[in-house]
């Protein structure tokens, strides 16, 4: 069965007999494969906006492995990582899979477990991708509001009702509900509840 044409599998490791072997084998396994052998090389490439996951050498040289990871998590990144070394200690998988990697492999690892790390790295990408659209549409959505709405939303978001958001901006109970029903219109939602929802999404913490 022929895999998804946007999702690649980053191989990037410096010892060019691993990039082979692996994009062989991961190629042979009907997988999208592009090897890299640095950190540098995949940061200076074009950000890749499909699915996809990082089988990723934990010493590099230039910028290590781990420092790539910490870099990644900065940039919000979406491509799960599962980690491959030849020189690994507990400490150092456990702090790399509290910061998100999927799977830690000492070399030589199992063909089978690392199409299995790989598999639920895969899901993984694709669910952070789903959310991280979510979030900027919604925050699409937010910025369709003129600012008297952002200020409206901001106090419906606590629960105040209409005639308390008119005494706190010193405005008409009437004008209020124009503006909140302008806010529905514009967000695509009828409740408060879908209100806070987008929000949530957006950013914007609750009566901020």
């Amino acid at each position: 069965m022929t895999k998804n044409a946007r999702e690649i599998i980053f191989i990037i490791d410096d010892d060019e007999s691993v990039r082979r072997s692996l994009s062989l084998f991961l190629t042979a396994s009907d997988y999208q494969v592009q090897p890299l052998a640095s950190s540098e090389e995949y940061l200076a490439r074009e950000a890749h906006e499909g699915t996809g996951c990082l089988i990723l050498d934990v010493h590099l040289d230039g910028k290590s492995g781990l420092e790539l990871q910490k870099e990644l998590l900065n940039m919000n990144s979406h491509l799960p990582i599962v980690f491959i070394t030849g020189q690994g200690n507990i400490p150092m998988s456990v702090n790399a899979l509290k910061k998100g990697a999927v799977n830690f492999l000492e070399k030589p690892f199992s063909e089978d477990e690392l199409l299995q790390s790989i598999s639920e790295a895969l899901a993984l990408s694709q669910k952070l991708k789903t959310e991280k659209a979510e979030i900027e549409k919604c925050q699409i959505l937010m910025d369709t509001l003129t600012p008297r709405e952002k200020q409206i939303l901001n106090l419906v978001i606590t629960g105040m009702l209409n005639k308390q958001i008119a005494g706190e901006l010193n405005i008409a109970e009437h004008t209020v509900k124009l503006h909140r029903h302008s806010i529905c219109e514009k967000l695509g939602v009828k409740s408060v509840p879908e209100i806070i929802r987008i929000s949530d999404k957006a950013g914007i913490l609750l009566g901020k």
